[in-house]
């Protein structure tokens, strides 16, 4: 199994598509880009070597993997954030609307307002936290330098986890399909605890 998601996950080509995937899913959150980049962990995992630090040139290296995951994490964010500032009166009114999308907004003012830019990293593991952060962050015209930071810390967070589960759960569970299972629901179940305190937190 593992020469399998070798095969499908090796090359240079991961790179790119973990990219392309972690950028785009702030605006379309069903993408399942964190499933990608655990994939490519387990791909690094099933590499000769690649547990002694040698890591052929066709395997996903760790590091260069978090670091692109981290950093389409981060630029999706802005990018979300530079739109949603630009929205003006139509998307406030959208924001308006929405019981869910208002109280995100107050939540999240109320937190960086504060310094405690936690929320912000609860909401990337929590399924479609980071677009809703992300979007009402710009909405609410709050500070890039209060924002960006916690985003960096998110997405770093977000990316280092997701390729430890692929790598580690590969590395220790071996060649068996829980291997596989058992990071995807480790996922998961980081996402749904984010969204449990995301949604326990309190409005000031």
């Amino acid at each position: 199994m593992f020469e399998s998601v070798g095969a499908l996950a090796s090359g240079p080509w991961i790179y790119a598509a973990v990219v392309v995937s972690v950028l785009l899913d702030v605006f379309v959150p069903v993408l399942p880009s964190g499933v990608l980049v655990i994939t490519a962990g387990t791909a690094a995992a099933a590499g000769s070597g690649a547990a002694a630090g040698r890591v052929p040139h066709d395997v996903p290296d760790l590091l260069a993997l978090t670091l692109s995951a981290a950093t389409a994490s981060v630029l999706g964010d802005l990018v979300a954030y530079r739109l949603a500032w630009r929205g003006g009166e139509r998307l406030d009114r959208a924001i308006a609307r929405s019981r869910r999308l208002t109280t995100a907004q107050e939540r999240l003012g109320d937190a960086l307002a504060r310094g405690g830019g936690a929320l912000v990293v609860l909401a990337r593991f929590a399924p479609a936290g980071r677009s809703v952060v992300s979007f009402c962050a710009g909405a609410a015209h709050r500070r890039a330098r209060d924002f960006v930071p916690w985003s960096a810390l998110a997405g770093l967070s977000w990316a280092a986890y997701s390729v430890a589960l692929g790598y580690y759960g590969a590395q220790w569970l071996g060649a068996t399909w829980l291997a596989t299972a058992v990071p995807f629901a480790a996922l998961f179940a980081a996402g749904a605890a984010a969204g449990f305190l995301v949604r326990r937190r309190p409005v000031s």
